[in-house]
């Protein structure tokens, strides 16, 4: 029997029965969440458990639990349900004006507060019912990015974590150093002495999450002090000031850093490498017409923050 006839005998309404059984873990939960009786549903977990060969949700006390089984079937329930939702809501010919479609995004807050809050400004200006979801990555989603972005618009991250996807390059950035005011240990301009001796903040620290300037410090044979992790690089100033803490972050983010009041922004005492920041995509989406259409917002929207940044050097 072929995949196709395989599938054709599937009743494809048992996908959004598993998904609500999964994501509530309850029966009657799940019911009253698709709006239908509690037996009708019990029927189709009992179809879905004669499908898989698998309990999917198993007595636990006066509790259910999912199957070690079903929490494997869990992400690619979310990626599939989000996949047929695609393709029923693609039109043979769109218009922008009059969309109503959310594009959804992972990234951090520095690609949303820079390209991300220019590129949604660009669509609400022609397309104002296109949405956009932003939504924090993490390592987990970056490891897993191949898979994670079948189900989502794409990814803002610079190059070096990612290969064998489809990219836009956006523009390039740089590093600089943040530092309290107050803080009497560093004078005029930031020293690779300082670096090795005073604590710092930094974001994230895994292999697949730290940044290349942090990267790079260490390859130039200093082993930072860290006394607190963020996964917020807006977040850093605040946990600089009124310290002798040093944080990197992007130049893009130093007026957005000043706002907070009480630091200073100074230049790294050694050749930061830049910073080529991109959107990645799966290649599924290459022939959409919207997805293209929200790439050139991206291109746009570049061009613009690349322009600032010069004008801001």
């Amino acid at each position: 029997m072929t995949n196709h006839a395989s599938l054709s005998r599937l009743d494809l309404n048992l996908l959004i029965s598993l998904d609500a059984l999964i994501t509530e873990r309850s029966v009657t939960r799940a019911a009253e969440r698709l709006h239908l009786s509690q037996p009708a549903l019990s029927a189709s977990l009992a179809r879905l458990r004669s499908h898989f060969g698998d309990p999917i949700l198993a007595r636990r006390g006066n509790a259910y639990e999912l199957t070690p089984f079903a929490l494997r079937l869990a992400e690619h329930t979310t990626t599939a349900l989000e996949a047929a939702r695609r393709v029923f809501e693609s039109q043979a010919t769109w218009e922008p004006s009059e969309s109503e479609r959310e594009f959804s995004i992972y990234g951090s807050d520095y690609g949303f507060t820079t390209i991300g809050r220019v590129a949604s400004e660009l669509a609400a200006e022609r397309a104002p019912g296109v949405r956009f979801r932003f939504m924090l990555h993490n390592p987990m989603v970056v490891e897993d990015a191949a898979n994670r972005l079948r189900s989502v618009d794409g990814i803002l991250i610079p190059h070096g974590f990612l290969s064998g996807l489809p990219y836009l390059d956006l523009w390039r950035d740089g590093w600089v150093a943040v530092v309290s005011s107050s803080n009497e240990a560093v004078g005029e301009k930031i020293t690779m002495e300082n670096i090795a001796e005073l604590p710092w903040v930094m974001t994230y620290q895994t292999r697949s999450a730290s940044t290349s300037a942090e990267r790079q410090i260490m390859q130039l044979g200093v082993e930072p002090r860290v006394d607190v992790v963020v996964e917020s690089f807006q977040s850093l100033p605040h946990f600089v000031v009124g310290t002798n803490r040093i944080a990197l972050i992007q130049a893009a983010l130093a007026p957005f850093a000043l706002r907070v009041g009480g630091i200073r922004v100074l230049p790294l005492p050694f050749d930061a490498t830049p910073l080529l920041n991109a959107l990645w995509w799966h290649p599924v989406h290459n022939r959409d017409s919207e997805h293209e259409w929200m790439r050139s917002l991206f291109k746009e929207a570049a061009h613009i923050v690349g322009a600032a940044a010069q004008e801001g050097s």
